[in-house]
């Protein structure tokens, strides 16, 4: 019997190696960066209506895996026709720095104690180095690490890292394999136009993974499959059994996995989707910290979007969530998130954009934890001024229509405080 579970223990492994392979790399929606402007000669207009969002050509150059037919006139002569390196290294910078003037606070969730900055200098928000490029016909790579993110200093962290294949094995499927977010599906977060964030998927926890997706494209509607490990990016656990200082590290912390998947197609003049997402997170134990309960996380939506004279950009955003015996045992907890948004390009120097931000915490009220902070109801302006192509600056007022409540419970949770901000600041990428 041992001999024959052996066997049954390889056979799982290599019929889960061969699933990986065959449900591997699909080119999503990430940031689209000046390295493509110089190895192909391009202004930033061509893939951008305004940096960063991308217009209708920067969305097939997107789904062409990355690449325009004419890579490989870039790539260093060799003479070998199984090596096709960039000419140079394929690299770029995006950077960000503002000045906000805001009414939130940090509240210490158990003694309530404030840190408040009413005029906050926020430089560098953000500094971060982008890389893409073909290695093949049919693969591409991308990654972009930060060095500085939100004050934070001393420590690179990769986000977007991956490998992507066009036509698996002449099936025309497409498939990608690494770390990206899950709801690059619907809406880049990456390519939004505005300071603040499509909140909705930060709360639901469908932002960044490691896993694989495919997709195929039907002509009339396109399908998108995935499988994630569910916990983030973040952790790693040392393989510290049977022997000493093993160099592997496990990347998840439990046998489950989540799987998702989206259809998509036009009707007319609008773009539709249908996601649904399945998976397992750890149970509420106290004051925000994780427990040791694998408990069932359940998400399902639908997107809106379009443009008008690719001049008005809108899109719509729904999210219906059910998290299981995630506080108590037995109790299902129900809560919904969603978004709008409208991009109006106005000229080549000036672009509008107005982002509504609306979730309802649900069955999660009331429970005395950090998540009853899923309320939110807010109204985001911002116009944006280009200086050049690539290098922008920004004000943004933000209104946030919630009621400020007071301490309810044992823990300081909630809306506590205010979310009003008016902010100015500078974006650029070279």
């Amino acid at each position: 019997m041992p001999y024959l579970n052996n066997i049954h223990s390889r056979h799982w492994i290599l019929g889960s190696l061969l699933i990986a392979l065959l449900l591997s790399m699909l080119p999503t929606s990430s940031e689209a960066i000046p390295a493509f402007a110089r190895k192909y000669s391009l202004t930033c207009t061509a893939c951008h209506a305004a940096f960063p969002r991308l217009n209708e050509f920067g969305e097939n150059f997107v789904k062409s895996n990355y690449r325009l037919p004419n890579w490989k006139d870039s790539t260093t002569p060799t003479g070998d026709d199984m090596l096709a390196l960039p000419d140079s290294v394929p690299l770029a910078i995006r950077a960000q720095a503002y000045v906000q003037q805001r009414e939130a606070r940090n509240i210490n969730i158990e003694t309530g104690e404030e840190v408040s900055a009413n005029t906050d200098f926020q430089g560098p928000y953000l500094i971060k180095l982008l890389s893409s490029a073909p290695l093949s016909d049919h693969i591409s790579y991308y990654f972009y690490a930060i060095f500085a993110e939100k004050g934070g200093n001393g420590e690179v962290i990769v986000e977007d890292a991956w490998f992507s294949h066009d036509d698996l094995f002449g099936s025309k499927i497409g498939m990608m394999l690494g770390q990206y977010q899950v709801s690059d599906l619907m809406f880049p977060r990456e390519t939004r136009l505005t300071f603040q964030d499509f909140m909705v998927y930060r709360m639901a926890g469908l932002t960044y993974d490691r896993g694989v997706t495919f997709n195929y494209d039907f002509n009339v509607v396109d399908l998108a499959l995935g499988w994630v490990n569910g916990n983030g990016i973040d952790q790693n656990y040392a393989i510290n059994s049977p022997g000493y200082k093993r160099p592997d590290h496990l990347f998840d912390n439990d046998n489950g996995k989540a799987f998702y998947c989206r259809l998509g197609g036009d009707a007319g003049p609008v773009s539709i989707g249908l996601f649904g997402y399945a998976g397992t997170q750890k149970n509420y134990a106290g004051i925000s910290s994780s427990g040791t309960r694998d408990t069932p996380k359940i998400a399902y939506g639908v997107d809106l979007s379009g443009n008008v004279n690719a001049k008005v950009y809108w899109f719509v955003q729904a999210i219906w969530n059910q998290w299981d015996d995630f506080i108590d045992v037995g109790k299902s907890y129900d809560w919904f998130g969603s978004f709008a948004g409208v991009d109006y390009v106005h000229s080549q120097r000036w672009v509008f954009s107005f982002l509504y931000n609306y979730a309802d915490a649900g069955d999660l009220k009331n429970t005395d934890t950090v998540y009853e902070g899923i309320d939110i109801n807010a109204l985001t302006f911002t116009a944006s001024y280009y200086f050049m192509r690539n290098v922008k600056g920004i004000i943004e007022v933000n209104g946030d229509f919630l009621d400020v409540q007071d301490k309810t419970g044992q823990y300081w949770t909630g809306h506590l405080t205010s979310e009003n901000y008016a902010l100015v600041g500078f974006d650029a990428a070279f």
